[in-house]
């Protein structure tokens, strides 16, 4: 058995040299990326399908460098997978070249357009300049998760379930009830993953089932199929922070679509207007 600072080093190499090979390109095709990866893992993993050694190298480049990657349990490893896999899918909608139709709001404090695509159905797009930099929204947006009902009104209750890393959370979310609300209340249990690239930082979640969680009284348990926040210093002016929001989700119950697709650009507004008003506050003294 390795002694636990030779592990951290090993595990350091690999994260430093596999992210700048990824960064610089340097691996050509991905064929060539996952030999590259399954020699760097060992040769026994040649005889695994990448659905067996794919989760343990997302592990080990998610590990924190004083924790040991076989630390890392089966459900550990499925959650990585499932917020990496939430990822790459949100990457390749950011990627493409998508028509998309602007939405019209009521007090619309963002930019808001949705286009239909395959497997998702339709995906809103939010995107708002905000006078933050991209490290503090991070923090609050993800690392202070739980108090995000202290600033957004329309959440009850986030809950952190569980830990896997330092970029891997399992929440639950329950929304908060309000008279004449033609949805009702819901409440999601989510997988949210934190990924970087360059200088931007993707905030994805995508829905996922924990034991045992039993449905909430009064709620109807809705699915995010993909939510990913890309947060990016802006060109020239690294203190504001260009905020893209993808959003597509299945709120369950029967709601009419034409319903869902008015309530869902209007929330992705709603939440930005709160986000701005909590950041304000945060900044006087």
């Amino acid at each position: 058995v390795s002694p636990p600072g030779l592990k951290i080093t090993a595990v350091a190499a690999i994260q430093k040299d596999v992210r700048g090979l990824v960064v610089r390109g340097s691996c050509g095709s991905p064929s060539k990326l996952s030999h590259y990866i399954q020699r760097l893992m060992g040769k026994d993993t040649g005889k695994l399908s990448p659905g067996a050694w794919v989760p343990r190298f997302l592990a080990l480049l998610t590990t924190p460098l004083d924790v040991s990657p076989i630390q890392f349990s089966s459900v550990d490893l499925s959650y990585i997978t499932q917020g990496e896999t939430a990822l790459q899918r949100a990457l390749s909608i950011l990627q493409q070249h998508t028509s998309w139709q602007a939405e019209t709001l009521l007090d619309a404090g963002a930019a808001v357009s949705s286009a239909a695509l395959p497997g998702l159905g339709k995906v809103f797009r939010a995107e708002v300049v905000l006078a933050v930099p991209v490290a503090q929204l991070h923090r609050e947006l993800f690392e202070r998760i739980e108090q995000m009902p202290q600033w957004n009104p329309t959440l009850s209750r986030v809950k952190v379930l569980q830990r896997i890393g330092t970029d891997t959370l399992v929440t639950h979310e329950v929304t908060a009830p309000s008279p004449g609300n033609l949805v009702g209340q819901r409440d999601f249990v989510s997988v949210r993953h934190c990924g970087r690239r360059e200088t931007a930082i993707y905030l994805v979640g995508t829905a996922t089932h924990v034991e045992p969680l039993p449905l909430q009284e009064g709620c109807i348990r809705a699915e995010s199929r993909l939510s990913c926040i890309v947060l990016q210093p802006l060109a020239g002016d690294p203190g504001r922070t260009h905020l893209t929001w993808l959003l597509s989700m299945d709120l369950k119950g029967w709601i009419p679509a034409s319903v869902i697709n008015r309530v869902l650009p209007q929330s992705q507004a709603d939440f930005i207007k709160h986000l701005r008003r909590h950041l304000s506050a945060a900044t006087c003294p």
